[in-house]
């Protein structure tokens, strides 16, 4: 089947969040109203930091509901968990995971179209979410990431909708595969080199692979999942 009903579409606007006040967009709850989704995302939604979120290549976060079922069975009963949200996805379904959803993967969303363009790269908000600073890591080190959409087609969108799988540009590079290639073999230089010439992946992510093909060496992720980049500014 390639028709994916909508189990949540969520939106939240920035405001402080965890202990440390941090401004963030990524607390969303569902919404029960058509919103018009255009080159830059969902009506009503925001990011606290739009240099390392949104924009037109991660207009739309898609986070697999099944996950959370995985996630209890990791971490116990946690209020965030009983529904859509937690992950500051706009998009939930069920039967589409990063094993299955490919870059270049073009869906229908009511009257817009949308394109997958890279996965998420998790960072330290995630553990101010859930009051865990190890959370990021584990969202990393599962491959439970989600992924984003660019808009081809700007259009309204309501919760009851359907995606709809219209076109699949290239099948072999799911999220997973690339997810792998940046996270577990990490010099795979065979494929870090296919990844910089992946023309539907996000330029961001192609010189991601860019640069360790050039640097020989894999980044320090410590800022981006630790938070660290947060207490040096404090």
């Amino acid at each position: 089947m390639n028709t994916f009903p909508l189990l949540g579409l969520c939106i939240g606007q920035v405001a402080p969040l965890g202990p440390r006040g941090v401004a963030s967009g990524i607390v969303k709850h569902q919404v029960h109203q058509a919103l018009m989704l255009s080159s830059l995302g969902l009506e009503g939604d925001a990011q606290g930091d739009t240099i390392k979120h949104g924009g037109p290549e991660k207009a739309v976060h898609h986070y697999p509901f099944e996950h959370y079922g995985a996630w209890r069975e990791d971490l116990g009963e946690h209020d965030l968990l009983m529904a859509p949200g937690a992950f500051g996805e706009n998009l939930s379904t069920m039967r589409l995971t990063e094993d299955v959803v490919a870059i270049g993967d073009v869906f229908a969303l009511g009257a817009a179209v949308v394109e997958v363009s890279q996965g998420r790269q998790p960072c330290w908000r995630l553990n101010e979410r859930f009051g865990r600073k190890t959370m990021s890591r584990e969202v990393q080190n599962t491959g439970r990431t989600g992924w984003y959409y660019r808009v081809r087609q700007e259009g309204l969108v309501k919760p009851e909708d359907t995606l709809i799988l219209l076109d699949r540009k290239a099948p072999e590079w799911t999220i997973q595969r690339i997810w792998k290639t940046f996270y577990v073999d990490t010099f795979n230089l065979k494929e870090l080199k296919a990844i910089t010439e992946l023309p539907w992946l996000a330029e961001g992510w192609r010189s991601y692979a860019s640069r360790r093909l050039e640097s020989g060496r894999v980044e320090d992720w410590g800022r981006r999942l630790d938070g660290t980049e947060l207490a040096s500014r404090q």
